[in-house]
């Protein structure tokens, strides 16, 4: 199995603001903006947000001081929550690359069975006056807000052929590269049900210690505190970060710089034993 840190969501490049982590801890990673996907912000839905009486495209207006509004183009991917969009009853969680970063993946032979654990850049929000603002004392991190075990790869082109319901997604739209994939998830997020042999995919629904990227005792996001075992030593480290200088070790753990761009990170867990019963916890863990 090959694991995959995947960078999705707001961040200074696209969107231009972290995602939100909203008062009462809850993670709320938002699409980027696309002009041709056909899906707007005002079509978007959260039961977090319902309980403050707020809604995706207020809360996205309000943080990038409506530079975003409510009918600019949403890029819903990856797409994993049931409850963010209105879908055929066929939907399963899905997620599109394209370029150099799908040459990425699949340059690391990237396909069934692996696992994508989707972080991005969040920072702490809250409402004011009926206004969302970020909260002046929070810092941005880099946290782990969903993850996707793939159980089919298609070409974005040909997917609606074969799953009609997929025909929603940015990346089978007109005007999206033909040679776009789609990955597909192993079971439907609707089901809570997992086996040996499955981690389904989903957003997690709370964060722990264990989800944050972040090293609490540096300023950068891309700073990152990692367990232990992924320090590299004799063995193929995380793709893109081959830089030796990058690592350090320390005592119950090992910093990583981690790469100003790039969206896909792959690890080879055949060489790290203890990759897979981490990314259960990280799953677990959250539920």
């Amino acid at each position: 199995m090959k694991i995959i840190l995947s960078r999705k969501g707001f961040d200074s490049s696209s969107g231009g603001v972290p995602n939100p982590i909203l008062p009462d801890g809850t993670l709320l990673p938002l699409p980027i903006p696309d002009a041709h996907s056909n899906i707007q912000y005002k079509d978007l839905h959260s039961e977090a947000l319902a309980s403050y009486d707020s809604s995706y495209s207020s809360l996205i207006a309000d943080l990038t001081n409506k530079r975003i509004t409510a009918r600019q183009g949403a890029h819903l991917d990856p797409d994993l929550c049931p409850g963010h969009y209105r879908r055929p009853p066929q939907w399963r969680p899905v997620f599109g690359q394209r370029g150099s970063a799908l040459g990425h993946l699949k340059k690391q032979a990237v396909g069934a069975g692996d696992l994508f654990l989707f972080f991005g850049v969040f920072r702490e929000v809250e409402l004011v006056d009926r206004q969302w603002r970020f909260v002046k004392t929070s810092s941005p991190r880099h946290i782990f807000w969903g993850w996707m075990q793939v159980e089919e790869v298609l070409l974005a082109e040909l997917a609606p052929k074969k799953y009609p319901w997929v025909a929603y997604h940015p990346h089978c739209q007109p005007k999206a590269c033909s040679n776009d994939l789609l990955y597909l998830a192993s079971i439907p997020a609707t089901s809570n049900k997992r086996t040996n042999k499955s981690l389904g995919a989903g957003i997690f629904s709370s964060v722990t210690d264990n989800h944050v990227l972040s090293d609490p005792d540096l300023r950068q996001p891309s700073a990152w505190r990692l367990p232990y075992w992924f320090y590299p030593k004799d063995r193929t480290p995380l793709t893109f970060h081959a830089n030796s200088d990058r690592w350090k070790e320390a005592e119950g753990f090992c910093r990583l710089q981690s790469v100003a761009r790039g969206q896909e990170f792959v690890l080879d867990a055949a060489q790290y034993p203890q990759a897979l019963a981490w990314a259960r916890q990280l799953i677990d863990g959250s539920e």
